[in-house]
């Protein structure tokens, strides 16, 4: 069984939702296996002294142009949500959970989520709308509210951040596969080449 493509990405990132439309079938054409990681963005940022984009000068109002422009030239839908950045912690957890308890849903939930983001301009920040996405996928919303609130799923969070923090993940998307790195969704064409050719 070839190695993973171990794809970390924060719900409430731009270029994650980007990437996260392109990921699997860039797995599907190399042979490769794509396992989801979601994190705490603001931890990493933490780590490597960074803050959110949208807060930098001249970079912030460069990536609202850059994000619609991926929009267009990938044929993803997205409109900048409000509010943003919201802290993704309800849908992070919430997949944990699922990838122990119901693992054939949680990529879908993943997706899900994002659209819900990115596409829709729900605020998955809130517990009750990360719970009505999943119920929508036909999951039991009021379990995975209560999940969130689990100190197992909390935990099993910050065990994942701090394990990707070690790694060298300091954004999103930040993909590894057999310990090389890549950061970014303009990375993804790299990506593919490095696993052809290696």
């Amino acid at each position: 069984m070839p190695a993973a493509i171990d794809f970390y990405f924060d719900f409430a990132s731009p270029y994650g939702y980007f990437a996260a439309a392109r990921i699997e079938a860039l797995g599907a054409r190399c042979g490769r296996p794509v396992a989801w990681k979601p994190i705490m963005i603001g931890s990493a940022f933490k780590a490597s002294g960074n803050v959110p984009l949208v807060e930098q000068p001249l970079k912030g109002p460069y990536c609202r142009r850059d994000w619609d422009r991926l929009s267009r030239l990938w044929q993803v839908p997205y409109r900048f949500p409000e509010p943003f950045p919201v802290v993704a912690l309800a849908p992070s957890r919430a997949f944990w959970w699922l990838s122990e308890t119901r693992p054939e849903a949680a990529v879908p939930f993943a997706r899900a989520i994002y659209a819900a983001y990115f596409a829709a301009g729900r605020n998955i920040g809130e517990v009750a709308v990360t719970a009505a996405v999943a119920a929508e996928l036909g999951l039991d919303g009021s379990a995975l509210a209560a999940a969130v609130a689990d100190p197992v799923w909390k935990q099993r969070l910050k065990a994942e951040t701090e394990a990707a923090i070690a790694r060298g993940v300091f954004g999103s998307p930040f993909i590894i596969v057999e310990d090389e790195p890549f950061w970014g969704a303009d990375r993804l064409e790299m990506v593919e080449e490095w696993l052809k050719s290696s």
